[in-house]
Order: structure tokens, then C-alpha cells, then sequence
């Protein structure tokens, strides 16, 4: 069994938030030598947080996403949330 886990870093939050957030986990079974396609949606509600003027909400901005079997991947994309 592998455990994949996505990872999203805030690249201009308006505070200090941890580099990279653990956000989604799938477990998958895998034969040696087996590759498997695995698929995380990304939504808003994963992107929010507490805000500096106190409200949960999302921020348009840039972010990096994270996907591998630990949180020290480098492996990443990079998107855009537009207000």
C-alpha cells in the first residue's frame, strides 16, 4: 500500500501561514512496478483560512501544490485563484 498526499503552499497569503499544508491523503495499492494515476480536486474550501481582518475565507493569489508519498516532495505546480 502507498499513501500520496497533497500539499498546498500560500505564496502571498496576507499572514504567515506553514510553507506546506496537508490537504487531501488517497491510499493506493500498487503491484511491483505498477504505476496508478491519482487525482485530487482542488477546491475553495481547501484554500481557506483565518484571515487577517478575522473572516475564514480564501485569497486570490498564487499557489504551489505538492503531490508525493511525504511532505518533503519538491515535486510542484504552480496556479493561480482569481477573486
Amino acid at each position: 500500500m502507498e499513501t500520496v498526499q497533497l500539499y498546498i503552499r500560500d505564496l502571498v497569503g496576507s499572514v504567515v501561514r506553514p510553507i506546506k499544508e496537508l490537504k487531501g491523503i488517497q491510499k493506493i495499492h500498487l503491484a511491483p512496478h505498477e504505476t496508478k494515476t491519482v487525482e485530487f480536486i482542488i477546491n475553495n474550501e481547501m484554500l481557506k483560512f483565518m484571515r487577517k481582518d478575522y473572516q475564514y475565507d480564501s485569497e486570490p493569489g498564487d499557489f504551489e501544490v505538492f503531490i508525493g508519498h511525504d511532505s518533503s516532495t519538491e515535486q510542484k505546480l504552480l496556479f493561480t485563484l482569481e477573486s
